[in-house]
């Protein structure tokens, strides 16, 4: 059965919410480094976008993320990435395409 994996939202606390009730409990944004270390040890599940009615700098992004050798699963709240190069940037961009590729795949 199909699950659709990404969403608009009105708000983060509504994803945040979403994922709660999902079993997203931890906060990856205090493990950033690890993260951005070692990216390949997680997946995005679920992606849950806001974007700004006129300003691109306005755009978040809720993950719902699970860690692939512990199955822990939480979120990370980032705002436009697309104009971002910090490393974090790069490593969630990473997993958006792996997932997608793992996804058209299967």
């Amino acid at each position: 059965m199909f699950e659709r994996r990404q969403f608009n939202y009105e708000t983060s606390s509504v994803a945040l919410r979403e994922l709660a009730e999902k079993g997203y409990q931890e906060d990856f944004n205090l493990l950033e480094g690890e993260l951005m270390d070692h990216p390949h040890d997680f997946r995005i599940i679920y992606i849950y976008r806001y974007e700004g009615n006129s300003n691109p700098d306005d755009e978040s992004t809720v993950y719902g993320i699970e860690k692939i050798s512990t199955g822990d699963k939480g979120v990370l709240v980032a705002g436009n990435l697309s104009f971002s190069q910090n490393d974090l940037a790069k490593a969630i961009i990473h997993l958006e395409i792996e997932g997608r590729r793992s996804y058209l795949n299967n």
